[in-house]
This record gives structure tokens, C-alpha cells and sequence, in this order.
């Protein structure tokens, strides 16, 4: 009786030593969670969907490969359908109930200033995926937002300095009513007189309409040598459709919001011939074996074929180098997220797919003009160009 009275002591005890020590282990191996917020569905899906997939896709690479530093990464996703309400909705759900330590996202500019707002308030860091200059812009005011994208500043001084060499000066310029047409057009007018161009016609379209030929129209009677469209969506593709039922024959410059095969896509015929701006992944097999982005674009082009079958987007490249960074950071400072903000400010020489990232207190994006090719459409590829 004694021996089955210890025995079953023994068996308690162990009981208790093992419960202790699952207790004592769970901080070590609690979740990190990253926030993400992209639009998924609507009008902006060509960006928002290939975000998310690359965002789960790498997620699961880390948590295959052990984690950050023994946690596993769980990543939360949200679909704002491109619309601001959602996009706050999204923020704040991913501050209060998911416990998120950074979010990534969102896809746009106007979604993502309405987010920035709520994270610099909650001192959260936030890694958007936007063009607009604005967002990380000044850097002192916006502490704790980062982006990966170009900004629209850096496509609009590439494109004029490509014009500037063809000898164009006079431009007529279409571009969409959202955030990221506003901030576009705003730097096509201010930037236009440092390289000897003029803007001889302004027109704005919306997001979803379904006609351009009235402001095609207006633009036809001007001395435009060239138009430029800033947009993103199915608008774009369309105003290269107009132009040609029109017969107008000006060369068309589209942002870089429209550098994804699914813009060729929905262009077809029209599509052949336009020029614009892109990130190296669009072209990385036409790079010179010692371009040090060249390894990285492959490596993330290859791996996202294989998961998902699809071509790869510039696009989702945004999400890969933010989440890549954030790794980066994480791997140092832990769940501290003033730590995890200092830590992406003090990037250096990071070569990612949307060029090669240098962060200071003074820039949040860390990019330059050269992190930008200009590509030509031709037989439904892009093509370098210079």
C-alpha cells in the first residue's frame, strides 16, 4: 500500500514539474503577430492579392526554418477592399484584439494615411506598401510609419529624366481622384520645370468610371507631345483602350502603379508600346549578372511561382521586403516596439526587391531614383528600356 501511495505521489509531482515547466516555456515560444492589411478584393485587387499570398507564403519559409528566435510567427490579415472605413476597422482590431507588435500594409495611399493615423498614435510600427511620398513624409512627423514602395516622387523624376533625354517638353497628364492620383499629379506639376517640361492639359478621371474619351478628347487638342496617366486598377488599362479607339496616336507613360502582367492583361493590343516606370523584379531576367538586386528578384520570382502559379508582382515584393526587414529587426530587439522601430530606422544596405534600402531618422523609405527602370510593353512583356 505504502509503494502504490508513493507511486502516485510520484506521478503528481511529475505531473506538477511538467505543468511548471510548460508554463515556464510559453513566453519563449509565444506567437509574434504581424498585422496585415491589403486590399484583397475590389478594384485594387492586382495589388492587395499577390501582397497577401507573399505574406503568408514567407511566413511560412520563417516558421519552417524555427521561427524568430524560437517564436513562431503568426501573421493576421485583413481585406480592406480599398476602402478607408475597413482600413481603420482593420487597424484597430489588429491593436486591440490581435495583440499585433507591427502591421504591414496597407496597399494604398489613402488607406494607408487613414492607418498611419491610428498607429503613430499607438506608437505601432507600420510598414505600408503605398507610393504616395506623404506617407513617410516629413520623416519627423511620421516617427513610427516606414514604407517599401517607390514613392511617386521617384517615378515622376524618372520618367522626366527619360523624357528629358528624348527631348519632349510638353506633357499632358490623366490622373485618377484617389490619394495616390493626388500625390501623382502633384509632383508631375512641381517636378515638370526642373527638366524643361511643360504640363499643357490636367484632366482627372475617377476609379471606376468607364469612359476617358471626353478627357482623351480635350488632351487631343492640345500641343502635348506625350500623355501621362497616373492610376491604379482597371482605369488605366482603359484610357490606353480610349486612346486607341480615339486613334490618338501621342505615346502613353503610365505610373507604376500599372507595372504588373495583369495591367497587360486587361489592356491587350492597346497595351503594346506604352512605357512607364518599374521596380527591377519586372524585368530582373534582362539585369546584368552583377546587379545585386538580380539574386534577390529570382529568388522571390521563383519561390512564388511554385507556391501559387502566377507571376510574380512588384507588387508583392513590397510585402516580401517588408516582412523580410521586419524579421530582420525582430531577430534583435524582441516584441519591444521601440526597439523594432529604431531597428527599421537603422536599416543599411539592405538589397531587397524593390531596390536597396538605407533608412535614417530623415528617410522612412530609404530609396532612390535608381531603384527605378523605365520598361516598355512590347509583344505582352515588359521590356528595359533604360
Amino acid at each position: 500500500m505504502r509503494s502504490r501511495g508513493i507511486a502516485v505521489i510520484l506521478v503528481f509531482l511529475m505531473g506538477v514539474l511538467l505543468l511548471a515547466a510548460g508554463c515556464a516555456k510559453g513566453p519563449e515560444t509565444e506567437p509574434y503577430v504581424v498585422g496585415g492589411i491589403f486590399s484583397i478584393t475590389g478594384p485594387a485587387s492586382y495589388l492587395g492579392e499577390p501582397e497577401r499570398n507573399t505574406m503568408e507564403m514567407l511566413a511560412a519559409s520563417i516558421n519552417a526554418a524555427g521561427g524568430i528566435k524560437g517564436h513562431p510567427l503568426k501573421v493576421v490579415i485583413y481585406d480592406d477592399e480599398g476602402d478607408v472605413t475597413k482600413a481603420r476597422l482593420h487597424a484597430e482590431k489588429l491593436l486591440t484584439k490581435d495583440g499585433a507588435i507591427s502591421i504591414i500594409g496597407p496597399s494604398l495611399t489613402h488607406t494607408s494615411m487613414t492607418v498611419l493615423d491610428i498607429t503613430q498614435k499607438a506608437k505601432l510600427p507600420l510598414i505600408s506598401c503605398a507610393a504616395g511620398v506623404g506617407i513617410t513624409a516629413p520623416a519627423d512627423k511620421r516617427q513610427w510609419v516606414f514604407k517599401t514602395a517607390q514613392t511617386d516622387q521617384m517615378a515622376v523624376s524618372r520618367i522626366y529624366q527619360y523624357l528629358q533625354k528624348q527631348g519632349t517638353t510638353k506633357v499632358a497628364i490623366l490622373t485618377v481622384s484617389t490619394g495616390f492620383g493626388v500625390s501623382g499629379k502633384g509632383q508631375l506639376i512641381s517636378q515638370a520645370p526642373q527638366y524643361g517640361i511643360q504640363v499643357v492639359a490636367q484632366e482627372v478621371f475617377g476609379e471606376k468610371d468607364t469612359d476617358m474619351t471626353p478627357q482623351l478628347t480635350k488632351i487631343r487638342g492640345t500641343d502635348a507631345q506625350v500623355v501621362i496617366c497616373w492610376g491604379t486598377g482597371p482605369a488605366p488599362a482603359l484610357v490606353a483602350k480610349n486612346m486607341k479607339q480615339l486613334g490618338l496616336t501621342l505615346t502613353l507613360i503610365q505610373s507604376h502603379g500599372a507595372a504588373s502582367q495583369k495591367f497587360i492583361e486587361l489592356a491587350g493590343d492597346a497595351g503594346e508600346g506604352i512605357l512607364l516606370p518599374a521596380g527591377k523584379l519586372a524585368v530582373y531576367t534582362q539585369l546584368p549578372d552583377t546587379d545585386p538586386q538580380k539574386a534577390v528578384c529570382k529568388a522571390y520570382a521563383d519561390q512564388y511561382q511554385a507556391k501559387f502559379k502566377k507571376p510574380v508582382s512588384s507588387f508583392g515584393g513590397y510585402a516580401y521586403d517588408a516582412l523580410n526587414m521586419l524579421t530582420k529587426v525582430l531577430n534583435q530587439s524582441g516584441k519591444d516596439k521601440e526597439k523594432i522601430r529604431s531597428g527599421l530606422e537603422g536599416i543599411k544596405n539592405y538589397v531587397g526587391v524593390s531596390g536597396v534600402f538605407n533608412m535614417s531618422p530623415e528617410d522612412h523609405n530609404g530609396l532612390t531614383p535608381a531603384a527605378f527602370v523605365m520598361v516598355k510593353i512590347d509583344k505582352g512583356q515588359f521590356k528595359l528600356v533604360d
